[in-house]
């Protein structure tokens, strides 16, 4: 389908080209991270004067107070910094930086597409362990941490995506994921849910993840295949194939496609899970607790 090329007028152009242009270059500077953070979410939200007043001994309430505290995301907290494998040196820059792209996008400017999309992918570069060229990231997507994520070119994210890095998570050039999908890294034990794996999960060029699919750690969509809307994948799905369903299976290979595509045998997917898994040890002094405080062993039978 052609696009309509859209273009904002000459003033707002140059606006958007200046604020992206001045967060970029701080964040690419020695500058502090969190500082940096805070002065954008600050103006972004319009707490400038509120702020100012603050910081000059004015009284605020206790509310006014957090909020303006949150701007700062060395005062806050993510879920994925409890997780006891992070690289803790990496995670401290991409908390910061996770942290503006979600608070961005609290702000009315993320529905403004075109200044929108360019500050994500502006941000991306800082974020992202590689992220290529013309990336189009929309509103709502979450990541675990972000460091761990390879993005190739002309990529597209859709509304509402969760793409889990808690291990490693690779995209291809040109590979297209719908709104509301979710692409995990990371599996929990069946018994033993606070035992994780991490794993490397793969979405390889010209792939197309549809509306609501979930593709599980360690699995592989191969190259310019299809996964169907709300189909849950959890093997790997061979290039050129379109698969549904859950658990998935493939049903056909696309049209033209079929002199070079590996035949499955009944649709189902090969699971090639253990061959990704990214092993990690954990610091003899980590103070670990059970947040479930379960007793896992099985009842005795009399």
């Amino acid at each position: 389908m052609t696009k309509r090329h859209v273009s904002l007028p000459d003033a707002a152009e140059a606006g958007v080209r200046g604020f992206i242009d001045e967060v970029d270059e701080r964040l690419s500077s020695d500058e502090d991270t969190c500082e940096v953070v805070r002065d954008v979410l600050i103006d972004l939200h319009g707490d400038r004067e509120a702020w100012e007043a603050w910081q000059a001994g004015e009284s605020v309430s206790k509310a006014e107070r957090v909020r303006l505290q949150g701007y700062d995301p060395c005062n806050a907290t993510l879920e994925s910094e409890y997780y006891a494998e992070k690289d803790e040196d990496q995670f401290q820059r991409s908390k910061h930086l996770q942290w503006l792209w979600r608070q961005f996008d609290a702000t009315p400017m993320a529905d403004n597409v075109e200044f929108a999309l360019r500050f994500r992918s502006m941000l991306a570069d800082h974020l992202f362990a590689d992220c290529g060229e013309d990336c189009r990231f929309f509103k709502g997507i979450t990541f675990t941490y972000g460091h761990n994520i390879e993005v190739g070119d002309n990529v597209v994210v859709h509304d509402d995506v969760h793409l889990d890095d808690r291990g490693k998570l690779t995209i291809g050039d040109r590979a297209s994921i719908s709104d509301g999908v979710h692409v995990y890294s990371h599996d929990h034990d069946i018994v033993d849910q606070t035992e994780v794996r991490n794993f490397h999960t793969v979405i390889e060029d010209d792939a197309r993840v549809t509306y609501d699919a979930m593709v599980r750690a360690g699995c592989k969509v191969g190259a310019n295949s299809v996964v169907g809307a709300r189909a849950v994948v959890q093997g790997d799905v061979p290039a050129h194939h379109i698969v549904v369903g859950m658990p998935a299976k493939s049903i056909r290979i696309k049209p033209g496609w079929e002199s070079v595509a590996t035949d499955l045998e009944d649709g189902r997917l090969p699971t090639r899970q253990d061959e990704r898994e990214i092993a990690y040890e954990l610091d003899d002094d980590l103070a670990v607790f059970d947040e479930f405080q379960r007793d896992l062993n099985p009842p005795d039978v009399d």
